[in-house]
Order: structure tokens, then sequence, then C-alpha cells
């Protein structure tokens, strides 16, 4: 399964919603695992359903010694304080900058049964909770960069044409 990269359309798509909670679901889930271990050059923590080409509404999780899977996932509140902490993506490989996020957020979403949960995230599990949740609205990392002079480039991001048009008209390369 490969993890689609910045210039597919999936990505800049609004998700749809999960209606159907069957065997086909449980097996996507478990190939977007294994993608998300083995995916680009460094492996990520979390990895949403568009990212792979499919538009579906969920994302799975790797964070704080926890895995899961959010399917239909809301923020339901959050933290008035925000924070600037990296981010990077697998999607737009070799890229990390700097984005703000809710330092807590609280989310319901459905399990793969489609039992309905909800859960409180905080501080670095909150903020790939988000950045996974901006997937499913066609939402990128980079669409909320706060400062491209920040922004770290490392040496496998060349090898990939849209990623290194993006820094270009971003200034980054020079």
């Amino acid at each position: 399964m490969e993890i689609v990269v910045l210039g597919e359309p999936v990505l800049r798509k609004k998700a749809e919603k999960v209606i159907r909670f069957d065997e086909d679901l449980r097996r996507l889930v478990a190939r977007m695992f294994k993608a998300m271990y083995e995916g680009g050059e460094t492996g990520g923590v979390g990895l949403a359903a568009p990212q792979i080409g499919i538009s579906k509404s969920l994302f799975v999780y790797d964070i704080g010694g926890k895995s899961g899977v959010m399917i239909n996932p809301k923020i339901v509140s959050h933290s008035k304080e925000t924070e600037v902490g990296e981010e990077g993506c697998l999607s737009v490989p070799g890229v990390y900058g700097p984005v703000e996020r809710y330092k807590w957020v609280v989310v319901e979403y459905q399990d793969v049964a489609g039992k309905k949960k909800k859960e409180k995230f905080v501080d670095f599990d909150a903020r790939v909770v988000q950045h996974e949740m901006d997937h499913l609205q066609g939402i990128l990392f980079i669409d909320k960069i706060t400062d491209w002079s920040l922004v770290d480039v490392r040496p496998f991001a060349f090898k990939y044409p849209t990623v290194v048009k993006l820094l270009e008209d971003k200034g980054v390369l020079r």
C-alpha cells in the first residue's frame, strides 16, 4: 500500500463518512497500520485514509504508547491555549515546520465496530490527532505552517518534484 504525496487530488478533498463497519473496513485498518509503520523514510505516528488514496473519514495512530483507529472523528471541545510545535507528514516527505495547535482536544469518534467513543488527548497526542483530522478535511500541515523561515528540509524531500516546487514557491529554496 503506497502513501500518496503532495499533488494527489485526494489529499485536498473532504473525506467521505464511513457507513459500513465490516470486514473490508477491518482489513483496510490493518493495511493502514502496516503502511504507517513502514511509510516514507521515517515511518509515522499517524496515517489518514486519504494518504493512501482512499477518501474515507478515518485514521490510525500510534502515540504515547497507545495505538488505535478513529472513524468519523469530530473535535467536541478544545483548550483555549495553543502551542507551536514542529510537524512533518508522510505525504509531504522531508519537510518539517512549525504549526500552531490546541494544547488539548476532546474527540468523539467510532471504533472499527462502529461503537461511539469519546476521548481526551493532550500535548503531542493532541497534535497528532489534530494533524490527522485535518487530512480528513483536505488540509495539510503545510497550510498551517506559522513561519516558513523555520522550515527544516531533509535530503529525501528532493526526490519529490511537488515537494521541491512547494519549497521554491514558499521561498525556502533560493
